[in-house]
């Protein structure tokens, strides 16, 4: 084998391994494509010497290289705006720390309360991806019953033992039951499509038995944590109506909660932000990719000066 052949053989490889990070960065049907095509691409002249090795490097030098240099732009320009929005996450991280540490200084059962709630709504997110991934993985936040064990005394509100086990009654078919939690499915369900934006309504107590009750922040719909075998039930209000006071929200708990839901959105927008390809961008590619695959595209080199110039457009437009 000709010292040319080697090294056109090696850049290629090169080339094509520079494709697959992007493929796998952007995740795209259209890219894994092209880039497995590249591989078959590069095998066909890998296994057949006959074949002219300068048509493997102007293959990639009109087509492979401007590609890889269109998915860097692009990738750089959606990292950059992806960082504006984490730069805004960061932020608010920020400020809810310094607002947190000023509640736990405080020591204060209002404040608290939204600490714990903020912990509840990121344990139930966790525990909805545990069930429906089927993952073994512990749901709840770190010390997410130290709350009960700290305010029950003092701020739960005591019930009768009957009223309690009222409460905790359910129907075992109607529970979606893991190792360490149990809740009834359609509260998850209900969890899920409102987003788990919840609040704490009250503490409830029977001797050293407590229960937290929580409320849906969009709707009027309750549901009770039971720290003791941590399971999740709906709750019917108005039974506890005669003993239970609502806690209500400061203005600094409210606005806790909005910069966490907030950061939510910020995160997951920035994931989809990352990966985003243009609409004409994939049209092009997926042209690129039925000339590619074509049985025939050997014979047809000289039109990817073409499609090479196209994707060189793409470089300098607005639309990336």
């Amino acid at each position: 084998m000709d010292e040319n052949r080697i090294n056109i053989l090696n850049d290629s490889t090169r080339t094509i391994s520079k494709l697959q990070l992007l493929t796998v960065f952007f995740n795209n049907d259209v890219i894994y494509k092209i880039y497995l095509r590249t591989q078959v691409i590069h095998q066909l002249f890998a296994t057949n010497p006959d074949l002219d090795i300068n048509k493997l490097e102007l293959f990639h030098l009109q087509f492979t290289v401007t590609l890889i240099d269109l998915l860097k732009k692009i990738k750089k320009s959606n990292e950059s705006r992806a960082d504006l929005l984490l730069d805004e996450v960061q932020l608010n991280n920020e400020l809810i720390g310094q607002m947190d540490d000023t509640v736990f200084t405080e020591h204060d059962f209002s404040n608290d309360k939204q600490r714990q709630a903020l912990k509840m709504s990121q344990s139930l997110r966790k525990l909805f991806d545990v069930l429906s991934q089927e993952l073994p993985d512990y749901p709840f936040a770190k010390n997410i019953n130290l709350f009960s064990a700290r305010y029950a005394p003092d701020y739960f509100d005591e019930i009768p033992v009957e009223l309690l086990d009222e409460l905790l009654r359910y129907d075992a078919a109607d529970l979606y039951t893991h190792k360490y939690a149990t809740i009834q499915r359609k509260l998850m369900g209900k969890l899920n499509k409102h987003d788990f934006k919840l609040t704490f309504f009250c503490g409830l107590k029977t001797g050293d038995i407590t229960l937290e009750v929580y409320k849906f922040a969009e709707i009027e719909q309750y549901f009770l944590y039971s720290p003791s075998n941590n399971i999740f039930l709906f709750c019917d209000v108005s039974k506890i109506a005669g003993v239970a006071r609502e806690n209500k929200l400061s203005k600094k708990e409210r606005v806790m909660q909005e910069l966490l839901d907030k950061n939510v959105r910020l995160q997951s927008s920035a994931g989809v932000m990352k990966t985003h390809l243009p609409a004409e961008v994939i049209s092009l590619l997926e042209e690129d990719y039925k000339k590619i695959a074509d049985v025939d595209f050997l014979q047809h080199m000289s039109n990817f000066d073409v499609q090479a110039n196209t994707l060189k457009a793409m470089l300098n437009t607005d639309l990336i």
